[in-house]
């Protein structure tokens, strides 16, 4: 044994590990969990399960991996391993990864990029780092000691500003909840008062379906949609914005719409295997996006969000659905990608008609992978139909829902700056002859997709600068938490 382990310490209880294998979305997860409680996480899809395995464990013990392998003969899961670290006299210029550091923080830090930090350090994953782990970093200086003298990459060179006639937006989602609440309101007060914050993007229509104020549309009271009202005082609260000079975004769900479709079926996306109400993974029904009556009823709440003082207002769930068992639905005639098309686009056209006289922008929110796809993803949404009917399209591009990554970036979530800026780059190459305005959502979530590491200001930041970069009118930060720091806020 001591021949592959190099003759390291004499081996004894804190040099037992153990390897778990845990499922995470669409990858495979190896976990090592060590007995300090760090843990290091590979995500490998390769040919060779065992070679991978093997090669992620020795790289935090300094040892090879064919080494470890003759040692413990074969790797399975649920193993206990045997290694002892060899004693290295650490490089006074490598770097000790702390806890919460990315690979993508590190390269930020230094005026290097996730590539070269990579390379040098034979990472095959950008995740694949631990707290304690040592990076080499070839004599780089963190930024603020010493200038880098890195050229700034020709990709994200920025492309332009966005046109004088947008007003340069930067705002923060405020939930259906959390707008009835004191105590979120007055955390969003603070930040108006403190930041540069400059707008707000407020549920009037929320995605259970339930309105937010007061509204004088029939069937509203009708199917229940008016039992909790968070915004009674609806017209104090839009008199402190306007005070302030912020701009007001009513953010309506529109075709996810459980009391509706609850209420009346002949409405609803019915299960075509039962005839039953289509109900979604959330346990919520939908409507039908073919149906008329259902474009009529958002529409006019809609109008009454627009009389009511709102600036702008922004569609969402402007969509078929897709979360679910989307084989099995039926609607009220096929849905192929021509009439899904074509009934987003009578949707918003008609909208815009009833909008459009009493002065306030029409905005969509769309998929991230919008930019990127041809079709219309079976939901119906293209940017080409969108533009030339709305004033903003708001892709939604949070690195946490690129699942398959972009070109050049397949491990989304450890590059905000590159999947922010090339998306919104696309978005804008393909609607560059309409004029509409782009205007993306960003995350200001934990990740959720890949290996949940938390989104920090530094990753909100990045973004922000990406959005720039891009020559888009500004931003949007998503929390469904309602979390935002002034550290989100600050200039990128």
């Amino acid at each position: 044994m001591e021949s592959f382990l190099e003759a390291g310490p004499k081996l004894d209880a804190r040099h037992f590990f153990f390897l778990f294998l845990t499922p995470y979305c669409r990858y495979a997860n190896f976990r090592l969990r060590l007995a300090s409680e760090r843990y290091l996480k590979l995500q490998q899809i390769v040919l060779s399960i065992l070679g991978s395995c093997a090669r992620g464990l020795t790289s935090g013990f300094l040892i090879s991996w064919p080494g470890l392998l003759v040692v413990n003969a074969l790797v399975l899961v649920g193993m206990l391993l045997l290694a002892a670290p060899a004693t290295v006299e650490a490089d006074p210029g490598d770097y000790e990864v702390q806890p919460g550091d990315t690979l993508w923080s590190i390269a930020q830090r230094y005026g290097s990029s996730v590539e070269d930090l990579a390379n040098a350090n034979s990472i095959s994953d950008p995740r694949l780092i631990y707290p304690g782990q040592r990076l080499f970093l070839g004599g780089m200086q963190a930024q603020g000691t010493q200038p880098s003298t890195r050229p700034t990459p020709a990709a994200a060179q920025p492309r332009g500003k966005p046109s004088p006639q947008f007003k340069p937006v930067r705002g923060i989602y405020i939930s259906f909840y959390a707008i009835g609440s004191q105590a979120f309101r007055e955390h969003a007060f603070d930040l108006i008062e403190n930041t540069t914050l400059n707008a707000v993007i407020i549920d009037v229509k929320g995605d259970r379906g339930y309105i937010a104020f007061p509204s004088h549309t029939p069937l509203a009271g009708e199917i229940g949609a008016q039992d909790y009202l968070p915004m009674k005082d609806i017209d104090d609260l839009m008199a402190y914005f306007k005070s302030r000079n912020v701009y007001t975004i009513a953010r309506l769900v529109v075709f996810k719409d459980n009391p509706l479709a609850r209420a009346k079926p002949n409405l609803a996306v019915l299960n075509g295997r039962t005839g039953e109400l289509w109900i979604d993974n959330e346990g919520l029904a939908w409507t039908d996006p073919f149906q008329e009556e259902v474009w009529d009823y958002n529409i006019a709440i809609a109008r009454e969000a627009a009389e009511k003082g709102f600036d702008e207002i922004q569609f969402d769930y402007i969509r078929f659905p897709t979360d679910g068992d989307v084989e099995g639905a039926s609607f009220s005639q096929p849905a192929t990608r021509e009439t899904r098309q074509a009934a987003i686009q009578g949707f918003l056209a008609k909208a815009g008609m009833a909008l459009k006289p009493l002065g306030v922008k029409v905005a969509v929110d769309t998929f991230g992978y919008t930019a990127w796809r041809e079709d219309d993803m079976g939901i119906g949404q293209r940017l080409e139909d969108l533009a030339p009917l709305v004033d903003v399209i708001s892709p939604m591009v949070y690195p946490s829902t690129f699942a398959d990554g972009i070109p050049g970036y397949t491990y989304a979530v450890a590059y905000p700056y590159e999947i922010v800026y090339h998306t919104l780059g696309r978005a804008m190459e393909r609607v560059a002859e309409t004029g509409v305005e782009i205007r993306p959502w960003l995350q200001d979530f934990p990740d959720y997709a890949f290996d949940r590491r938390p989104f920090t200001s530094e990753e909100v930041r990045a973004q922000k600068k990406a959005a720039a970069d891009a020559g888009a009118s500004g931003w949007m930060l998503w929390d469904p938490r309602v979390r935002y720091s002034s550290e989100d806020l600050a200039p990128p």
